[in-house]
């Protein structure tokens, strides 16, 4: 049985979320405050995280970037009731893997919940090397790390999924869309910075020439393509 934490302060929201997850035959954990769900996240093992943005002791935005910096690969849904572009924007590039604006249908929710915990299986599954060299780092994206030489470099989870899906497709070019379908899997579309801001840190990390990028190419108006030889 799929295990599912819910981090949310209104209680008849929680109740609600809880009553109708257990319905579809998920077993639900609470957390009523930022603090309780960082720890819950941090010691538990879910499927995935409803997470609300506002909320107190630590807002959501907080709790998903310390879990990430911890190595947490559980799948993060941010319910939230601010649906201006940016706030999206700010929560996708936190680490999260879709964000729901409030109020929301529970037959929307219910296939968010479905495309995500369906891609977190399957995203690093086949036969993938276990590790591969791709500019100045090696990468392992079955256990999410990155080494230059003998030192860690921290690749958030998006970073990690960007460079894997590129890896996957090298040499051909991959447009923006295919990305955001690929790593995020869902209608919303954010500007264009969203994939590019993940592409420049990318490339401070793997290319020897940040301003003449030979790995990381941008096929202008498209997207781009990782070069391999």
């Amino acid at each position: 049985m799929e295990k599912i934490l819910i981090v949310e302060d209104e209680p008849d929201m929680v109740m609600g979320l809880k009553d109708n997850l257990e319905f579809e035959g998920y077993e639900v954990d609470i957390a009523m405050d930022g603090e309780e769900g960082l720890s819950r996240m941090l010691t538990l093992k879910y499927d995935l995280v409803l997470l609300d943005v506002m909320l107190p002791k630590l807002s959501g935005f907080d709790v998903c970037k310390k879990a990430r910096k911890n190595k947490v690969p559980t799948p993060i849904i941010f319910l939230s009731a601010k649906g201006e572009e940016l706030d999206k924007v700010i929560g996708l590039e936190s680490g999260a893997d879709d964000y729901i604006t409030k109020p929301f249908s529970l037959r929307e929710l219910s296939a968010r919940i479905k495309a995500v915990i369906r891609r977190s299986t399957t995203q690093f599954s086949g036969n993938d090397a276990d590790q591969v060299v791709i500019g100045k780092l090696k990468v392992d994206f079955n256990n999410y790390t990155a080494y230059e030489g003998s030192e860690p470099i921290k690749l958030s989870l998006k970073e990690h999924e960007i460079l894997h899906h590129l890896w996957r497709n090298k040499n051909r070019t991959v447009s923006r869309d295919n990305l955001l379908d690929s790593v995020w899997g869902y209608d919303f579309q954010p500007t264009t910075r969203t994939i590019d801001n993940f592409i420049l840190k990318l490339r401070q990390k793997i290319e020897e020439n940040t301003d003449n990028p030979a790995l990381i190419l941008t096929v202008h108006g498209v997207g781009y393509k990782l070069v391999m030889g």
